[in-house]
């Protein structure tokens, strides 16, 4: 059912491409330690972060939503509300729930790259032509304008979202949806323009596999997954649309022009992994997600130079403020640092503060007001919990977040549009 391959030296052998296995192990140990407090952060914080879960899972129209906020000096909070899907009967979500990953994905995927960098396998400026086959007007695009999102390439995905909730279980071929991306018009020449783009990750990744000879499940175990021990994130065969024991997936009806029918919602819990693929079609549990979030966010998953690479952010442009920028497969607002992102039936976001550790993950199951209602819904989360007081002997940062919690309750909310008015 999954795609987690072990038989890693049979592959390589058999793709003519065996190099040192070892190559990639350093840093020796890749996950992040934020020398985390034990124990539950007071009754009257986890009330209210229990509050913004549930209003969060109101306004989005899902069946449920999985959380967790950690504050590595005061405690933590996890919590899950609702139920995994909305049929009759359905089992309740628990912190243990899986859940889909939009956007981590691609995350997941230009780690891949850099430990890959690390390895003396590929280089950041390589450009993609020379990795990946049969892909004509590529042109300078590298390794590391795919993960900055300043290939020029325009994201599949808006065009074909009605399409993707209407046939969910549909198994969309890679090559299909990086040809429907680069069929769009470029929104600028490579290096130029930011503009997120889920087919330049699935092109990085395709890249990646032949230029390896093998597959994304493979190389994603051995350099990230397994380093970090998340024996639980996966990413299922394409045509395994059954998400048994994880939440389920929900979505308004789409109209031609994407404008959301409110009065219909589709049940999209059985879905093709492919139609998010390497960009956003991974399925994790929440402390995996955490563990992730802060190896990336911190750099612990790389050389120290491929760190500082990663974390030298340009910022988005155009009308985004000052304090949004991009890193190499990962974003920071203010001090977080991160994805948060919609595919069918999912919206994910997991954010780490690098310095403090404070680090949020939430998941929900209505993917209808995208993107930004995850973000900014996880954002009011990491407002709460960076207001949480020390521990004994343990001193609290100042974490500076360029919104407060009501600033970002009051965008999640307007990036639902299918929301009822609260009662």
């Amino acid at each position: 059912m999954v795609t987690r391959v072990r038989r890693i030296v049979a592959a390589l052998v058999a793709a003519g491409t065996l190099f040192a296995l070892s190559a990639c192990m350093a840093p020796a140990e890749p996950a992040a330690d934020y020398d985390q407090v034990e124990g539950e952060f007071p009754a009257d914080l986890q009330e209210r972060l229990d509050a913004t879960l549930d209003e969060a899972i109101r306004v989005s129209g899902s069946s449920g939503g999985i959380a967790g906020v950690w504050a590595p000096w005061a405690g933590a909070w996890t919590a899950a509300a609702g139920t995994v899907d909305l049929s009759k009967g359905a089992a309740k979500a628990t912190t243990d729930t899986a859940f889909q990953l939009p956007a981590v994905t691609g995350e997941l995927t230009c780690a891949i790259a850099m430990r890959l960098v690390d390895a003396d396998v590929i280089e950041l400026d390589q450009r993609i032509d020379t990795m990946v086959r049969g892909l004509p007007g590529l042109g300078d695009i590298t390794v590391e304008q795919l993960c900055r999102h300043t290939s020029g390439l325009d994201d599949y995905y808006p065009p074909l979202r009605r399409h993707f909730v209407a046939n969910p279980e549909r198994v969309w071929p890679a090559g299909e949806l990086i040809a429907s991306g680069m069929a769009l018009a470029h929104v600028g020449e490579p290096g130029a323009v930011w503009k997120e783009s889920r087919t330049g990750i699935l092109l990085l990744a395709t890249a990646l596999e032949q230029h390896t000879g093998r597959s994304w499940s493979e190389l994603a175990e051995q350099y990230v997954l397994d380093p970090l021990d998340m024996d639980g994130t996966v990413l299922p065969e394409q045509s395994d649309t059954a998400y048994t024991g994880a939440l389920g997936g929900y979505s308004a009806a789409l109209a031609a022009d994407g404008s959301p029918d409110c009065a219909t919602v589709v049940d999209v819990s059985r879905r093709s992994s492919s139609i998010g693929g390497a960009a956003g079609g991974a399925r994790s549990t929440l402390d995996e997600v955490r563990e992730f979030s802060q190896a990336y966010a911190s750099g612990a998953l790389f050389e120290e130079g491929t760190a500082r690479q990663a974390w030298d952010v340009v910022p988005f442009g155009g009308s985004a403020p000052s304090w949004q920028a991009q890193g190499i497969g990962a974003q920071q607002y203010g001090p977080l640092r991160g994805m948060a992102g919609e595919s069918t039936g999912a919206l994910t976001a997991a954010f780490t503060d690098p310095d403090s550790g404070l680090t949020v993950v939430l998941a929900l199951n209505n993917s209808t007001g995208g993107a930004t209602l995850v973000r900014e819904a996880a954002f009011a989360l990491a407002s709460l919990g960076s207001k949480a007081a020390a521990a004994d002997e343990r001193t609290q940062p100042l974490v500076e977040l360029p919104w407060s919690y009501e600033q970002a309750t009051q965008r999640m909310t307007e990036a639902a549009p299918c929301a009822e008015p609260a009662e």
